[in-house]
């Protein structure tokens, strides 16, 4: 049977990620930990904008994606992320994935997107 498991954290960090390299390799990684199959590499791109300067990052997903972004101007940075499949997977491996970025506070919610999401037909 087909799961729809989506978790979606936001944490302030200390050590936000500024390399494209190192993030793709943090997304090769996670998604290995957590059972899942990639299809291609990881995209990751440097934004350096004012007021929306950071990091954002994704990778598709056989079972379908994870996206990463970072906002490093504000002080603590903010990450954000999101792991959306419908295979389920260990939650506790994406959480201890963050630890290198040094979490002081990080929040999340998980989502059954089948059974909480109402779907209307169009009349």
């Amino acid at each position: 049977m087909v799961k729809h498991n989506h978790l979606i954290i936001r944490a302030n960090i200390n050590k936000p990620p500024t390399d494209i390299r190192f993030v793709r390799k943090w997304l090769r990684k996670l998604v290995s930990a957590i059972g899942m199959k990639r299809l291609g590499q990881p995209v990751a791109h440097y934004v350096d904008v004012k007021g929306a300067s950071g990091l954002t990052g994704f990778a598709l997903l056989q079972t379908s994606h994870i996206s990463l972004h970072c906002w490093d101007e504000v002080v603590p940075s903010l990450l954000q992320l999101d792991v959306y499949s419908c295979k389920d997977f260990d939650k506790t491996i994406v959480f201890d994935s963050l630890k290198q970025f040094e979490p002081k506070e990080i929040n999340y919610v998980t989502i059954d997107r089948e059974k909480s999401i109402r779907i209307n037909s169009p009349s």
